[in-house]
């Protein structure tokens, strides 16, 4: 062989191919942007690293993401890349990018403190991210609401014929682009005014085009199933694939539930439907205090609008640019020194911070988060929101989180099972091509991780910290991450559904 052959030969490592098969011992050679080949690699390389003792795997797919606008305001994104993601799928829960002036009036939290020109559609978006490429790849959802936002503002009614025709060319729009699905937020503005029928009609349109449905549905706490169900309606009614967001029963009386979504899953799958989910591993969520506020969490009437009611002391402020002094502290600790009730104060923070303060929510059960795990239906995604202040850990450490605590320390899932919920599963449930898995002609999106040292290193108090055990990352066969540091390359993709 010649030994100019290949560019890259990592040698020696316990493979991971990312079907879930046992891992093998071997080398992988990567040509440009591909993987050359896997086995036995005699020839050299120009770059040669040894990975004995160390685990190779395809690059982590984020199914779960809102890194839309930090991909091009933050384009390193350390914060992923040094937990082994490569991919990430933005636009969900219905927060897409685009119509850009919607996005920006109705949504403009999600853009931090970053000035970003518009673009049209989302053509443009994926324009933007090929033009100033980030350091890992981006595959886009429509959102609902911002959709809808653009046709009808937010109302709090059913659409028009001529706003439900604008929705539909919007979703066309971008699905001909090449978003790899449609994703709603039914507990949030002004998406959770919409009924069921309107969701199906637009469905139908993803189904058309190949693409996933993603939903973030109208109920995680008392009304878990019925909103799997219809969940599960508008799969079987459009015709479209569904994937289910952060698979969770929220709220202590509802702890115990997902065992009766898993059962609604398992009967949809019997009868032919695609029907998959994805989890973060942690027991608090994060979410708008907006959103937390308007599904009436601290009243008794709580868990109606799809959150649960939950105690001041469980809710924390992650971020609020403009009163950081509010980060870090609870509902309750907040209302005890303004001397107001914890609605109330509440609301002040909301008030004071524009409706864009994050908030973390104390409120799942560890048995629950264990069982939506080993289901083989779940996926992993990290649901972070790339805001300042004290972001949830998940943010930086969902990926590590699974293979050190949940695969090594509690044996939960292999760790083969464990990349491929990571890798080749995600990678062919959203249509993206040649990633997701280590053989020759594949995308050269891998990661080098220790898994006897892998783990997440954040906390709730001190959250922006990098795990422990990723060594080297590549994204289309450039080195992003070596020894343990970004190496400042970027060399990601706006990635099509294929």
């Amino acid at each position: 062989m010649s030994t100019d052959r290949w560019d890259i030969v990592i040698r020696g490592a316990r493979i991971f191919e990312g079907t879930g098969a046992p891992p093998f011992h071997g080398s992988l050679a990567v040509c440009g942007d591909r993987i050359a080949a896997v086995g036995e690699i005699e020839s050299a390389a120009a770059l040669e690293i040894d990975a004995r003792g160390l685990a190779l795997a395809p690059g982590f797919i984020d199914v779960h993401s809102h890194d839309d606008f930090a991909v091009l305001a933050t384009p390193a994104m350390d914060f992923k890349l040094m937990q082994g993601v490569t991919t990430e799928v933005v636009g969900n829960c219905g927060m897409g990018a685009a119509p850009y002036p919607a996005v920006r009036e109705h949504f403009g939290i999600f853009f931090g403190a970053a000035t970003i020109s518009g673009w049209e559609g989302y053509r443009g978006y994926l324009k933007m991210v090929e033009d100033a490429p980030p350091s890992l790849n981006v595959a886009v959802l429509v959102g609902h609401n911002t959709i809808r936002a653009a046709a009808m503002g937010m109302a709090r009614r059913a659409p028009t014929r001529d706003e439900r025709r604008a929705m539909r060319e919007m979703v066309r729009e971008g699905l001909e682009a090449g978003a790899v699905g449609f994703s709603t937020g039914l507990i949030y503005e002004p998406g959770r005014h919409s009924a069921t029928e309107e969701v199906i009609e637009l469905a139908r349109e993803v189904a058309a085009a190949g693409g996933v449905y993603a939903t973030h549905m109208r109920n995680e706490a008392s009304g878990l199933p019925d909103a799997v169900r219809e969940a599960i309606r508008i799969g079987r009614e459009s015709g479209a694939r569904v994937q289910i967001s952060h698979h969770k029963a929220a709220g202590k009386r509802n702890w115990g539930r997902v065992r009766e979504s898993i059962e609604l899953i398992e009967h949809a799958r019997a009868e032919g439907l695609d029907v998959t989910a994805d989890q973060y591993p942690y027991t608090s969520g994060s979410t708008l205090l907006a959103a937390v506020l308007h599904n009436n969490v601290f009243s008794a009437q709580g868990d109606g609008g799809g959150i649960p009611r939950i105690e001041p002391e469980c809710v924390l402020i992650a971020s609020a640019p403009l009163h950081p002094e509010y980060e870090g502290r609870t509902i309750a600790e907040i209302a005890a020194q303004l001397g107001l009730a914890p609605e109330d104060a509440a609301r002040k923070v909301d008030t004071d911070e524009r409706h864009n303060a994050i908030a973390i929510l104390d409120m799942m059960d560890e048995g629950d988060v264990r069982t939506v795990m080993r289901h083989p239906t779940t996926m992993i995604g990290s649901d972070g929101i790339p805001l300042g202040g004290k972001p949830h850990p998940r943010l930086y450490g969902t990926f590590a989180r699974v293979l050190g605590r949940y695969a090594r320390e509690l044996g939960l899932l292999t760790v083969e099972d464990a990349v491929y919920r990571m890798t080749g599963m995600p990678a062919r449930k959203f249509g993206l091509a040649g990633r997701g898995v280590l053989r020759a002609g594949a995308f050269a999106d891998l990661v080098i991780f220790d898994p006897a040292t892998v783990i997440d290193t954040g906390s709730f108090s001190d959250p922006k910290r990098y795990p422990d055990g990723i060594a080297q990352v590549f994204v289309n066969g450039v080195a992003v991450v070596a020894n343990g540091r970004h190496t400042g390359a970027r060399p990601g993709r706006a990635l099509r559904r294929s």
